[in-house]
């Protein structure tokens, strides 16, 4: 039941008289809508979120507004990118099952989603900032990753449904253009929207300066925009997961489009390596310690991910490339070409890596792990070493050996001084 069909932005007022009778909602919070308890705590860039507490139980109602909320209505956005977080959450849960809150109700006309409300799960961001561990964390995103781009991929899936799916997700324009120009392009020039901490000027001058590196960042975007190897969740960071200290769901895809395989994982490594890089702000105990866990996620989710992708590859390769026509029925081992696929994900995927540690710092939208360090003299420094490996990824992506390398890198540039 569509409980409207002009587009009305919901309110904590509105909310129980305009959802209340929607069976789909109803089901999980209770038929009495006065009893519903209804609280804001959309904190993002983009979104209306909404907890609805009732007798029966709680739900997460998600909707779009029809512009940027960080900037205001002065950057218009259009609602369809409800319809397209709806159809990539639908996907999300058949390619990794259980790793996505269930979908309850959706209604395009609003652009709105009800969906489960994960509790008691917080931001994964935050737990990291407070040095807090999560059992399983590696593994459960190793996982995830790993199915959502061979699943969503002609390695698995029949060339005519995934060409469909491409088509469907090509109308998701708008949202993808934010990171095109957001993590692409404006860190590499003095864009109207951006801003960096002070004390970082040098290290800004040394980057922007760098012709072979924007070369390269340019060469990761013209990739981003024209390989549609796969389904990306395309904005998978540590403020898009929440976790309980056991068990973590993965949230916010309305950033979905068809692109490079090595896209996802590539940018949750860099929000991992600065989360790695912000610690000696947030603590003094443990800190070691707590960095070394940091990497070791790191490590475990990328040879999660290689170990997920081998055995899929083995498993699920129905789709029209790598056949086994080509290699095991005629007595050929196939693992030389998985190679060569993981060769060029991973390379892509540092790459990524180190163009969104540049994003985070230079453009709009930074990322909390720096930001709450409210002393600009300790955190340029932190900054700068993040900056600094940034750009060796990109120069270097694809010498870059594994993940463990990584790991090592990131080591060397925390004791590093560039300012």
């Amino acid at each position: 039941m569509k409980e409207s069909t002009e587009y009305q932005a919901l309110s904590v007022e509105t909310l129980p008289s305009r959802l209340g009778r929607i069976d789909e909602i109803t089901a999980h919070t209770g038929t009495d809508s006065s009893q519903w308890e209804v609280t804001e705590v959309g904190d993002g860039n983009l979104n209306l979120v909404f907890i609805v507490r009732g007798p029966a139980g709680s739900i997460i109602i998600k909707q779009a507004l029809p512009y940027v909320r960080l900037v205001g209505d002065s950057w218009p956005l259009p609602l369809y990118r409800a319809f397209y977080e709806y159809h990539a959450l639908t996907r999300q849960q058949q390619r990794a099952p259980g790793s996505v809150p269930e979908v309850l109700y959706f209604d395009e006309q609003q652009a709105l989603i009800a969906m489960e409300f994960l509790e008691p799960h917080v931001i994964l961001r935050r737990k990291l900032i407070r040095g807090e561990k999560v059992d399983g964390l590696s593994g459960f995103l190793g996982t995830f990753c790993a199915q959502t781009a061979f699943r969503g991929s002609e390695l698995s899936m029949k060339s005519s449904n995934k060409k469909a799916d491409v088509a469907l997700f090509a109308g998701n324009v708008k949202i993808p253009a934010i990171t095109e120009a957001l993590v692409f392009t404006d860190p590499y020039f003095a864009a109207p929207m951006n801003n960096h901490t002070a004390g970082l000027d040098p290290v800004v001058t040394k980057l922007r300066d760098d012709v072979a590196l924007k070369v390269k960042a340019q060469q990761m975007l013209q990739r981003f925009a024209s390989n549609t190897e796969t389904m990306v969740h395309g904005d998978l960071h540590s403020g898009s997961i929440m976790s309980t200290d056991v068990q973590s769901r993965v949230i916010d895809p309305e950033f979905v489009q068809y692109g490079p395989m090595g896209f996802d994982i590539g940018m949750l490594c860099a929000n991992f390596l600065m989360a790695y890089f912000s610690q000696p702000a947030h603590r003094k105990d443990d800190l070691n310690d707590y960095q070394e866990w940091i990497l070791g996620v790191i490590e475990q989710t990328c040879h999660t991910f290689e170990s997920e992708f081998r055995q899929l590859w083995q498993t699920e390769r129905t789709g029209m490339l790598y056949p086994a026509t080509l290699f095991e029925d005629q007595g050929h081992d196939s693992s030389h070409a998985c190679d060569a696929v993981l060769s060029g994900l991973w390379k892509d995927a540092w790459a990524i890596c180190g163009i969104e540690m540049h994003r985070r710092c230079l453009s709009l939208a930074h990322n909390a792990d720096f930001e709450d360090i409210e002393d600009t003299v300790a955190r340029a420094p932190l900054e700068a070493r993040n900056l600094m490996l940034g750009a060796e990824l990109i120069h270097n992506s694809d010498t870059i050996q594994d993940s463990k390398h990584l790991c090592e890198l990131a080591r060397q540039f925390n004791n590093k001084d560039f300012l």
